[in-house]
């Protein structure tokens, strides 16, 4: 990565190669434009189901959005965070994937325009219409997937900076400036540790030999709470 704005972002952030702020050195650049383009996303979904040996495209298509939405997010979260807001316009992003096909970095290469929100709401309603098609889910809870995203990455830079309860207070007000169908995302607090309170389900424990997360909206709430207080416990 150059000296662009990102740089003086990933400079703020402790750990930006392990954020995705940074790409590795392998890495292969792809233009984040592919987001939107139905046919290469038919073909990441197909290949995820190689990977995995299953057919099932609705919950390849998710898995695949649940992992390209937080990469996709990563810049735009950071600047914020920082104070310097970068485009999310998916024609000023490059995406970065190792040798294999995993997403690992995005970098943004301009600063944010005079409507930030509106172009994360057109960048977002690009990717989760390429998506619903690849995978015929419906656009809905794929937005709910991108909320989460939202929240995943705001916890996680503001981890980074020790500043969580500043970083994610962030999230509110950038999903309701993006408007629906993005959902208000949430969190909770578990033994003094902060958790995306998840809005969607990745449906990763619906492929072979996967299992469930720690904090799937699908398990019974006093389950849930029970692996979060054992999560905690590891920060």
């Amino acid at each position: 990565m150059d000296g662009g704005p990102q740089a003086l972002v990933a400079a703020r952030v402790p750990g930006a190669a392990g954020l995705g702020l940074l790409p590795p050195p392998s890495a292969r650049a792809l233009p984040a434009t592919l987001l939107a383009d139905p046919a290469w996303t038919a073909q990441r979904v197909a290949a995820l189901g190689r990977r995995y040996e299953s057919d099932d495209r609705r919950v390849l298509a998710t898995v695949w959005w649940y992992s390209a939405s937080a990469v996709l997010l990563t810049p735009v979260t950071a600047g914020l965070a920082t104070g310097r807001p970068l485009s999310a316009r998916l024609a000023d992003t490059t995406l970065y994937e190792l040798p294999g096909g995993p997403l690992v970095a995005g970098v943004s290469a301009a600063p944010a325009g005079p409507d930030p929100a509106g172009e994360l709401r057109e960048a977002l309603g690009a990717a989760v219409a390429a998506v619903a098609g690849a995978g015929g889910v419906r656009e809905r809870p794929l937005w709910a997937v991108a909320t989460d995203s939202l929240a995943g990455r705001l916890l996680a830079v503001g981890r980074a900076l020790r500043a969580v309860d500043a970083v994610t207070a962030l999230a509110g007000p950038v999903a309701a400036a993006v408007g629906a169908p993005l959902p208000a995302p949430r969190y909770t607090d578990v033994a003094g540790v902060r958790f995306v309170r998840r809005a969607s389900c990745c449906l990763l424990y619906r492929l072979p030999h996967e299992p469930m997360c720690t904090a799937c909206p699908g398990r019974p709430p006093a389950h849930r709470q029970v692996l979060l207080e054992d999560a905690a416990g590891l920060w």
